[in-house]
């Protein structure tokens, strides 16, 4: 039996903490560790072996990776739950590890990673990703529909192509005067433009069918508002894409693109869009750049139950 008083002492620190937490619900792997925490491998590592010393959790091999189960007792499992309520950022952790449940459990979702791994790879002539993103444009079926963030709003020009109403709300007055006269020029009276933040967007609660949050979250300067603003617009069974960089390390970005934040996790996407209030919540990594900084694009959508 390991020592109590050493075992509390280990428990003091918070980031062991939340590992024991986090291992208690779930046997997880130092990577899904680092995607629930946002911490580095070694930082992980060190205190996993810490646990591990004091027989507070152990790990059993599982393919390629060691998966560390909580093996504590329960009299001390008692206390350890106790103490949690004292660290905040334990809610997070077991939202986040809600999702990357959800993702072990889309078997499909290895078939369609593999599958867009080779799109693209070889050439044929007429078959890109433009083509099919238009192309699947084309049978979206959904009568109102928000671009925030739209920007000059080639996206919401593309959807006015299909929708009855499209909505493209945008903070600059230039871009919403500049995509009003194009939409104009091109007969879109369909689309209409109006100047609004993506955290408060002009738009009636409950009157959407689809929202989207196209490369905007990361301008936001609080992004969980305007995710929560989505939700309030959207009718129930109302659906919310939210494409937006993966968190990057690229810092230049602030500068060159006036970025706010340097783009988000999987998991702490789908948090966000749990705290919001929606369901059916799936995130993907959808695209990656080959090209310096590598950036990759990040796929979220959620429904209003």
């Amino acid at each position: 039996m390991s020592s109590i008083l050493k075992s509390l002492k280990l428990l003091s620190d918070p980031t062991r903490l939340r590992i024991l937490m986090l291992v208690a619900e779930e046997s997880l792997s130092v990577a899904e560790l680092q995607e629930i925490l946002g911490m580095g491998q070694s930082r992980i590592s060190t205190q996993l072996s810490q646990l591990k010393a004091a027989r507070l959790v152990s790990d059993e091999r599982s393919g390629k990776n060691n998966m560390y189960s909580c093996t504590a007792d329960a009299d001390l499992m008692e206390v350890a739950c106790s103490a949690a309520r004292e660290v905040p950022e334990i809610s997070n952790d077991l939202a986040s590890l809600r999702h990357l449940l959800r993702k072990r459990r889309d078997t499909a979702r290895t078939y369609f990673d593999e599958l867009a791994g080779r799109f693209g790879k070889d050439y044929v002539p007429g078959r890109s990703w433009k083509a099919l993103a238009e192309a699947l444009i084309k049978v979206l079926n959904y009568k109102t529909v928000a671009d925030l963030g739209a920007g000059e709003g080639t996206l919401a020009q593309l959807l006015a192509q299909r929708a009855e109403k499209v909505i493209a709300v945008d903070l600059s007055p230039k871009m919403v005067e500049f995509g009003q006269s194009l939409a104009i020029q091109n007969g879109l009276e369909n689309l209409e433009y109006r100047l609004g933040d993506i955290e408060e967007p002009p738009i009636s609660g409950k009157s959407l069918d689809l929202a989207v949050l196209s490369q905007a979250l990361h301008h936001a300067e609080h992004p969980q508002r305007a995710i929560d603003a989505a939700f309030r617009i959207l009718k129930p069974g109302g659906r919310l894409i939210v494409l937006d960089l993966v968190q990057h390390q690229f810092d230049e970005a602030r500068e060159l693109y006036a970025d706010r934040w340097l783009g988000f996790s999987e998991s702490a996407l789908a948090t966000m869009l749990e705290k919001a209030g929606f369901a059916e919540i799936e995130t993907i990594v959808a695209d990656k750049e080959s090209a310096a900084p590598h950036f990759q694009t990040l796929l979220g959508i959620g429904v209003r139950p």
